[in-house]
């Protein structure tokens, strides 16, 4: 394998750092933060739109009847007789009723005298009516007539325009009702629609919610799929400076080895050569010394003094055969080197950067198994909404609406029937006390028209006595339509004034909800906490006012003490499988030796050898020492020039022939030899330099191998298990925010019951603000058109008089008499 220079002491600094408490935990960097998962909504949108009464010119009369009920109706709430009502209703006293039906009672009373004294007051009307005893004339003028007749005729007036106020808001409310009760018909199947998709539509969100599961699952398979190549990325990542810095020790001390050896080699060599340069060269110096010796000691040589001492000098400086032996370093290093350290050093890389590839191989059947546990689902999540406690409700509740929501379309088609019938009826009535106010407001006009009339001689009575008349056909019409009227008012009052002061009042000040809450209050049969099958009680206006603010049915039911959610959403044997699993994976590092046998051999050789004890200042001093002790080249320089100035030709031709021998004998023999002397020089000084230091070398790189030899695998099971908890809480977080997400949806989201609160807010605006208010507001109205037919009866009856014909009295007075000539006059009267 090959290794990046440099780490040495990282590898024994790592092998500390691993042993520490915690060490393990190394941030897991190499897998990263989880992704975020990203659930569908399982709860489904559901919103009931609020109904509201839009503001009009009508709310302040709504404000006037609701005032005159809660006068009329003072007594509270009647907790204990609805009670018994609802559990015994035979057991009902008639008393206790009439008690708290004390103000509907008294105004009983005043219709029943209303009926009984109308028809009567009637029926005495039309006797002396027949009997010209009421509804007459004025039978003759006096002075208060004018003021009389002026008063009768403006409270007529004005009970007429009261008539008319009342008979104009009546039918406003009439049709106001008639008009809101469609819409209100309509709004009672769509809040049925609503609940009854708010309880079967619990368990499709609940099932929706555990197929979800499904998005950790897949998250996880595809990540299992590069878990291996992951885990052998974060070994090589931890792993690589060690291993890096050993293999280029390891490469180092190879190269240096092999230059030791090369040096060794090549010191041995160039020491053999030298002791056998130096066995041809002494022979050949000591002929030339003994020719020179015996041509410049010749008397006749001239300037040969200088010659001949040189010549003295000519011979073997440095012996060569007495420099130390390496014979016995070269007997341990012969096969060195046996190995190709690169080469080694290359593969050994290889397989050390392959270790991801190699992890991929050895977990893949690990991974396999691993797949096959991920692809299960938890129990618990399988049966979470079958345990869900309103699953078997849902479907009771379901059907219950449905049928309810079926039976109540026709129901209420008849209900608008029925109201169309109200409406024509309160039309008619309306329409019968508008003739009234019509009779009245002719009778006047055409009666003071008449008035007006009368002072002109020329006048007709007619207009006075169709005024009458007209005021007659009013007070007709007025008794006539006295007992409908009553015996509409007062049954639209009583069964209008119950609704509001009963259900009204008592559900808008939540009076209602405490009577349903108070234990005891309802029958058995109508207990909604056992009807859903809770383990307590539930509080119907908490439930509705936490609906209200858009709680789940989890919160508003208390679920919590019936239904163990964290039982169904504990997946720890889930995980335990999972984690059991991934303890079993496991990568092999054996095949990471570092260093081969061949490798092994070599540094031991060398270690060894006893390459740094050889004796080196021994070749340095042989080394120092010159080959000749005279130079020969400047001796054959100095024999050629003194050739020159011979005169003895023989002598002279000797001369240059020993020069040209010297010379030959340093090209030849001296310059070799001192060629070899530097390279043996070469040897020694790189020799003495690194052999001290190899060994500790070779020491150091052995230990440091056959540590990491032992160690490696060790550190890389110690990854290993780290990266694989670092992997399983990753893939246990994506399990976590599922779990998390059940929760919310469950607790908070899932069968959101704001339908439930919608629809009883609806209900009471429905029942209460558009079909009570103005249903009262109508009979109110109608009831002060009733009342007022009395006054309005009296002054038609009154001012009648004054629209007839007056019959005059004849009378003479004093004047007529004292007159001369008076003539009397022939008064007409009409009848």
């Amino acid at each position: 394998m090959v290794r990046a220079p440099g780490l040495p002491a990282a590898l024994l600094g790592l092998g500390v750092v691993l042993t520490l408490p915690g060490a393990g935990a190394s941030g897991c960097r190499a897998l990263g933060p989880a992704e975020r998962l990203a659930f569908a909504p399982a709860a489904r949108a559901r919103w009931l739109a609020p109904r509201a009464r839009a503001p009009g010119p009508l709310d302040s009369l709504y404000g006037t009847v609701r005032s005159f009920l809660s006068a009329v109706q003072l007594n509270p709430f009647p907790a204990e007789l609805i009670k018994t009502l609802l559990k015994e209703p035979a057991s009902v006293k008639v008393d206790e009723v009439l008690r708290y039906q004390a103000g509907y009672v008294v105004c009983a009373v005043i219709a029943g005298l209303y009926l009984l004294a109308m028809p009567t007051a009637g029926l005495c009307f039309c006797c002396l009516r027949c009997r010209r005893r009421c509804g007459g004339r004025v039978k003759m003028e006096h002075k208060t007539m004018a003021c009389e007749r002026g008063v009768l005729m403006a409270f007529l007036l004005l009970t007429t325009l009261v008539l008319l106020i009342g008979v104009v808001t009546a039918f406003v409310t009439n049709q106001h009702m008639h008009e809101q009760m469609g819409p209100s018909a309509a709004a009672v199947p769509e809040a049925l629609l609503s609940l009854r998709g708010l309880v079967s539509e619990v368990p499709q969100e609940l099932q929706a919610v555990a197929e979800q599961f499904s998005l950790p699952q897949e998250q996880v398979l595809e990540e299992l799929n590069g878990v291996g190549s992951t885990i052998g990325k974060a070994m090589h990542s931890q792993l690589k400076s060690t291993v890096y810095e050993a293999l280029a020790s390891v490469l180092s001390l190879g190269q240096a080895l092999q230059v030791s050896v090369d040096h060794l080699r090549g010191l041995n060599a160039t020491s053999v050569e030298l002791q056998e340069g130096q066995d041809a060269l002494a022979p050949a110096l000591h002929g030339h010394q003994q020719r020179l010796l015996a041509l410049l000691q010749e008397p006749h040589c001239q300037g040969c003094a200088g010659a001949l001492n040189k010549s003295h000098t000519l011979e073997l400086g440095a012996d060569f055969s007495q420099v130390p032996s390496v014979g016995h370093v070269l007997h341990w290093l012969k096969d060195v080197p046996e190995a190709n350290f690169y080469s080694m050093v290359w593969e050994e890389n290889i397989t050390f950067n392959a270790l991801p590839i190699l992890a991929a191989l050895q977990t893949a059947d690990m991974v396999r198994e691993l797949k096959k546990v991920v692809a299960e689902q938890p129990r618990g999540l399988n049966t979470m909404g079958e345990a869900f406690p309103v699953w078997e409700a849902a479907s009771r509740w379901s059907q219950a609406l449905e049928e309810v929501e079926e039976s109540s379309r026709p129901f209420l088609e008849e209900v608008q029937r029925y109201e169309r019938y109200r409406w024509i009826a309160g039309c008619v009535l309306c329409s019968v006390v508008l003739l009234v106010v019509v009779c009245n407001l002719l009778g006047l006009n055409l009666g003071i028209w008449g008035l007006s009339a009368r002072e002109d001689p020329s006048h007709s009575e007619a207009k006075g006595e169709a005024g009458a008349h007209f005021l007659m056909v009013g007070v007709g019409f007025s008794f006539l339509l006295a007992v409908p009227l009553i015996l509409l008012v007062f049954s639209t009052f009583l069964v209008g004034g119950n609704v509001q002061t009963l259900v009204c009042q008592s559900w808008e000040s939540g009076e209602l909800y405490e009577f349903v809450d108070t234990p005891g209050s309802l029958p058995p049969s109508m207990n909604l906490s056992q009807l859903l099958g809770l383990k307590r009680n539930l509080s119907i206006l908490l439930a509705y006012e936490q609906c209200k603010q858009g709680a789940a049915l989890w919160t508003v039911l208390r679920l919590n003490d019936s239904y163990d959610l964290e039982k169904h959403l504990d997946i720890s044997q889930y995980t335990v499988k999972l984690q059991q699993e991934l303890q079993k994976l496991k990568v092999d590092v054996q095949n990471l030796d570092l260093l081969s046998p061949a490798a092994r051999r070599d540094l031991e050789a060398l270690q060894s050898s006893g390459l740094e004890n050889i004796h080196y200042p021994g070749f340095l001093v042989e080394i120092e020492k010159p080959v000749v002790n005279s130079d020969v080249e400047k001796l054959a320089q100095e024999l050629e020039g003194l050739s020159q100035t011979q005169g003895n030709a023989t002598l002279r031709q000797k001369l240059q022939d020993e020069a040209r021998g010297l010379q030959h004998l340093h090209q030849e023999k001296v310059l070799p030899q001192q060629n070899l002397v530097a390279k043996l020089n070469l040897s020694v000084q790189a020799l003495a330099s690194s052999a001290p230091h190899l060994q500790s070398e070779i020491i150091g790189v052995l230990d440091r191998v056959t540590y990491l030899k032992g160690e490696l695998p060790t550190r890389a099971t110690h990854i290993l298990r780290n990266e694989s908890e670092c992997f399983l809480m990753r893939e246990m977080s994506y399990f976590s925010q599922y779990t998390a997400w059940v929760r919310e949806e469950v607790t908070r989201r899932i069968a959101t019951c704001q339908p439930l609160s919608g629809a009883l807010d609806n209900g009471r605006v429905i029942l209460c603000d558009m079909v009570a208010d103005p249903w009262n507001a109508f009979w109110f109205c109608l009831g002060w058109c009733t009342f007022f037919l009395i006054p309005s009866i009296v002054f038609a009856v009154k001012t009648s008089k004054y629209f007839h014909p007056i019959r005059k009295r004849l009378s003479s007075t004093s004047s007529e008499e004292t007159q001369l000539f008076h003539i009397p006059r022939v008064t007409s009267l009409k009848l």
